[in-house]
């Protein structure tokens, strides 16, 4: 052996391109419990390539009624099966999940851009673990939740960069408590949705129980107007929520919004430093930074800050990034075109702060970025309070806890945070 480099581990997409072909690479919606022809709408491409993977139908206002007269038709039944027979379907939707898991990885990553690893060990086993614990909670409704009851219909409206799990989110407790829904994807990341709305099939889901449309925003809008649903779920940007909050207000829709965050990383000058660097790694590089929970606000103790800047460059040239179905890489591609010019335009606009990007070597195409610290940056800058939802670290130096606390919460979100320290 001449170094001791790692090799490339690529995983084949094979099947899941194979599945792709046999839908004939179009798709409709899903009403019903069928799929509604294919029309001409929008097109899904594989991040890292560029490489378009099907053409997906832009739903009209038509699509989203049908969609939502099917799931309110169907509520009541679904409803007075009952918890136990509710959790046979669910427990169904599980298994096949994980029948299926390799498939839906990498069906994942072809779409999304993530690595194979994240979506192979963490997205898709937390899938079926939401469906198998919510199929428990639906056989203990009636005697641990006796006194409530389904809300109704419920619209749900996913982001992209969770694809799958973030159905689960949304759909595994909404059937388990009697309710139907109607659900859009993401324009970019709609293939897994339409995968499981096959596994609903062959679980036997009622028709009209679920029911997914996809579009752009424009089809969100329809949902959360739409007059037939009892209830919107969003997770997504704070700009879109607050505009979901205005349009429901006073509407007697209930509402649930998970939306954007600039998450503090506290490491105090008595923490492991390699550990804290480790973790770090995995709050801001994860998922390529497009995580609502990233730490990408990252707050050292000044006594340590030149030590742990130096070993977290360090660390950052040893990322690897590239073809996301490699499974020897850390870091694959973002979402889209669009957002990677986002990225750049917020680091390129910069000029206060020191900015390091890992010494590492890019694929010759797709929506690839390096990961990035940017140091020295006062509290009120853009970058510190802009959610940049991508691999970009901002950093700043804090004296006493007391510092600390003031620079965390100097936030308009309050989504997460993070503190190393052994005291």
């Amino acid at each position: 052996m001449d170094t001791m480099d790692y090799g490339t581990a690529p995983e084949s997409a094979a099947e899941a391109l194979a599945w792709l072909v046999d839908e004939g690479d179009r798709f409709g919606h899903f009403i019903n419990g069928s799929f509604t022809p294919p029309r001409d709408g929008f097109v899904s491409k594989n991040p890292a390539t560029g490489e378009v993977l099907a053409t997906l139908s832009q739903a009209t206002q038509g699509d989203v009624d049908a969609a939502v007269s099917s799931a309110r038709k169907a509520q009541p039944k679904w409803e007075k099966l009952g918890g136990h027979a509710r959790a046979r379907y669910l427990y169904a939707l599980a298994r096949l999940i994980q029948r299926n898991a390799r498939l839906l990885a990498v069906l994942e990553s072809l779409d999304n851009g993530k690595p194979i690893r994240e979506a192979r060990d963490i997205d898709i086993p937390l899938v079926h673990r939401h469906f198998y614990y919510h199929a428990g909670m639906a056989q203990l409704m009636e005697t641990e939740r006796s006194d409530q009851v389904a809300i109704g219909v419920c619209g749900q409206i996913i982001p992209w960069n969770f694809p799958l799990l973030m159905l689960a989110w949304k759909v595994a407790p909404a059937l388990a408590m009697g309710n139907t829904v109607v659900l859009k994807p993401a324009e970019y990341t709609s293939l897994t949705a339409l995968y499981f709305a096959n596994l609903c099939r062959q679980a036997g889901i009622p028709k009209g129980v679920v029911n997914i449309v996809t579009g752009d925003g424009a089809v969100g809008e329809m949902i959360v107007k739409h007059q037939g649903i009892d209830k919107i779920a969003f997770t997504g940007s704070t700009e879109v929520g607050r505009i979901i909050r205005r349009e429901t207000a006073g509407s007697g829709k209930a509402l649930t919004l998970e939306l954007g965050g600039k998450s503090p990383y506290i490491v105090f000058d008595d923490a492991d430093i390699d550990s804290a660097i480790e973790g770090l790694v995995d709050a801001i590089w994860f998922n390529q930074g497009q995580v609502c929970c990233a730490g990408s606000r990252l707050l050292v103790q000044e006594g340590i800050s030149e030590q742990f800047y130096t070993k977290l460059r360090a660390r950052m040239d040893k990322l690897r990034v590239g073809n996301p179905l490699d499974k020897s890489i850390d870091v694959g591609a973002v979402i889209d075109p669009s957002q990677l010019v986002s990225i750049s335009k917020h680091v390129s606009d910069c000029i206060d702060g020191t900015c390091y990007q890992a010494v590492v070597q890019l694929p010759t195409s797709g929506s690839f970025y390096p990961p990035t610290l940017i140091t020295g940056l006062s509290p009120s800058h853009a970058l510190m309070q802009e959610e940049i939802f991508g691999p970009v670290l901002v950093a700043m130096t804090f004296r006493t806890p007391e510092e600390a606390v003031a620079l965390a919460n100097n936030s308009r979100y309050g989504l997460a945070a993070t503190v190393w320290t052994e005291n």
